[in-house]
C-alpha cells in the first residue's frame, strides 16, 4: 500500500525517455504528402498547407508576400468579404503567410465543420482572381506599414543585419523599399500564383481531433488538383556578405536608445555542431536565466532584455545577438557581450548551470508535445528541414550528456568577436 507520509523522490526533468511516434502519413491521388495527428479531448483541428512559393522563388521583391496575402481577397464566385464570411460563420479562422521558402495557408476550426470549409480554401488556391482594387489596397497599406516602421531603429537593425550577414541579392537579405511596392502588378501575381500554387508543389499537416473519413475529404478537395510534393531540392542562392563587419548608423536623433545586433554566419540543422550550438546559445542568451540576460539586464541594467538565437532558415543561417539599449551604454553593452563570449571559451560551464540548463531546455521540448498542435508543430518543422524522427531524438540525448568540455570547445569554434557583423542603429 502507497505510504503518503514519504514523499516521492523528486527527478530531474531530463530523466525521461520518449516512446513517441506522432504522426500518420499517407498521399493524396495526386502524391501530394499528408502528414496527421489524431489526438486531444476538443472536436477541434488545425490544417496547414505549405506551398514552396516563398521569396526563394520570385523574380521580383514582393511578388511572393503579396500572391499569398491576395489568395483570401477574392475569387471568380465571392469576394473578400465573402470569403471571410464564410469562415467566420462556421467560427474558423483562416489566416496566410509567406516565409523565405514555403507560404502557408492554415485553417483552424470545429472539426464538424471541415466539410464545409476545405471547398473554400480549394476555392482560394484554383481561383483567386487578383483584382487591381485589392491590389491598391494592399500596396497602400504596405506603404504605410513601412513608413511608420522605418522610424524604428529596431525594424532598421533587423533589416540591415540580415542584408550584411547574407547580402542584399540573397533570399534572406533582401528588404522592402516603397519603389518594390509600387512596382508590383497584378499580372506578376497571376503568374506566380498559376506557377506555384495552381499547379504548385506542397505539404499538408492535419492536427487534433479528426474525422474518421479526413483522407477522404483532402481528396475529394485536393487529390485531383495540379499539385505535387517537392521535385528538386529548394534552391540555395550564394550569399554575398558585406565585407565590413562595423557599423554605426543614426535613424532616429530624437530617439534615447538605440538598436544592437550582432550576428556571425552558422550551418543550417544537418550540420553535426547544431543540436549542440542549442546547449551553448541558452547559456550564452537562449533563455531569461542566460549570462547575457544576468550580466547585461540584471547586473549592469543596461537593458530590458537581450537574446541570443539561430535564425530558422532551412538553408545555412546565421547566429544573432538582439537587444535595444540606451544611447550612453551601447558600446559598453557590446563589450560585456563579449566578455561573457571570452568566459565561454576560456572556463568550463560547472555542473549546476549546465543541469540548469538541460532542464530548461528539455521543458521547453515537453511544452512543444502539449497537445497535437503543438506536436505537430515540431515534427513540421523537421519534416520542412528534411530531417527524421533520428535527429529529434538525438537532440534530447545531446541536451542529456553533452560535457562541459564540448561546450567550452564549441565557444572557442564560434564565438569569437572577429567572426561576427556589429551594427548599432540610433
Amino acid at each position: 500500500m502507497l505510504n503518503r507520509t514519504i514523499a516521492p523522490p523528486i527527478k530531474d526533468a531530463i530523466e525521461f525517455d520518449l516512446q513517441l511516434k506522432p504522426y500518420t502519413f499517407f498521399e493524396l491521388d495526386n502524391g501530394v504528402p499528408v502528414y496527421t495527428i489524431d489526438a486531444g479531448t476538443q472536436e477541434v483541428f488545425q490544417m496547414e498547407m505549405v506551398f514552396y512559393a516563398g521569396n526563394f522563388f520570385e523574380q521580383q521583391k514582393l511578388v511572393a508576400g503579396a500572391t499569398n496575402f491576395l489568395l483570401k481577397n477574392g475569387t471568380s464566385t465571392k469576394t473578400a468579404f465573402e470569403i471571410n464570411e464564410a469562415f467566420e460563420y462556421y467560427g474558423a479562422h483562416c489566416a496566410r503567410a509567406c516565409y523565405n521558402e514555403t507560404a502557408v495557408i492554415s485553417l483552424s476550426s470545429l472539426n464538424k465543420c471541415i466539410d464545409k470549409l476545405l471547398p473554400v480554401i480549394k476555392e482560394m488556391i484554383t481561383d483567386a482572381v487578383f483584382l487591381e482594387e485589392e491590389l491598391a489596397t494592399y500596396k497602400q497599406n504596405s506603404k504605410q506599414r513601412l513608413s511608420v516602421n522605418l522610424k524604428k531603429s529596431e525594424f532598421v537593425a533587423a533589416r540591415l543585419i540580415d542584408a550584411y550577414v547574407y547580402g542584399e541579392s540573397h533570399p534572406y537579405g533582401t528588404y522592402t523599399n516603397p519603389e518594390d511596392i509600387d512596382a508590383l502588378n497584378t499580372a506578376q501575381l497571376k503568374d506566380f500564383f498559376k506557377q506555384y500554387y495552381l499547379n504548385g508543389q506542397c505539404v499538408i499537416f492535419v492536427s487534433g481531433k479528426l474525422p474518421a473519413n479526413l483522407k477522404e475529404q483532402l481528396n475529394n478537395n485536393f487529390g485531383a488538383l495540379s499539385l505535387s510534393k517537392l521535385k528538386s531540392a529548394i534552391p540555395n542562392p550564394v550569399m554575398t556578405p558585406a565585407t565590413e563587419k562595423k557599423y554605426r548608423i543614426q535613424n532616429d536623433a530624437e530617439g534615447v536608445q538605440g538598436a544592437i545586433r550582432i550576428a556571425r554566419h552558422f550551418p543550417n540543422r544537418h550540420h553535426p555542431d547544431f543540436m549542440k550550438v542549442m546547449v551553448l546559445n541558452t547559456l550564452l542568451g537562449g533563455y531569461f536565466g542566460s549570462r547575457l540576460m544576468s550580466n547585461i539586464r540584471e547586473d549592469k541594467g543596461y537593458t530590458y532584455g537581450i537574446h541570443s538565437y539561430v535564425q530558422n532558415h532551412l538553408q545555412p543561417t546565421a547566429w544573432m545577438i538582439s537587444t535595444e539599449a540606451g544611447k550612453d551604454v551601447i558600446e559598453a553593452t557590446i563589450e560585456e557581450v563579449y566578455k561573457e563570449m571570452k568566459l565561454l571559451r576560456e572556463e568550463l560551464v560547472d555542473e549546476e548551470e549546465l543541469l540548469l540548463v538541460r532542464n530548461y531546455l528539455i521543458g521547453t521540448i515537453l511544452g512543444d508535445l502539449d497537445g497535437p498542435f503543438q506536436i505537430m508543430g515540431r515534427w513540421k518543422n523537421l519534416i520542412l528541414n528534411n530531417l527524421g524522427e533520428k535527429y529529434f531524438y538525438d537532440s534530447v540525448q545531446t541536451i542529456k550528456t553533452i560535457p562541459a568540455e564540448e561546450i567550452r570547445e564549441l565557444a572557442k569554434k564560434y564565438l569569437n568577436p572577429e567572426d561576427f557583423y556589429e551594427l548599432i542603429v540610433t
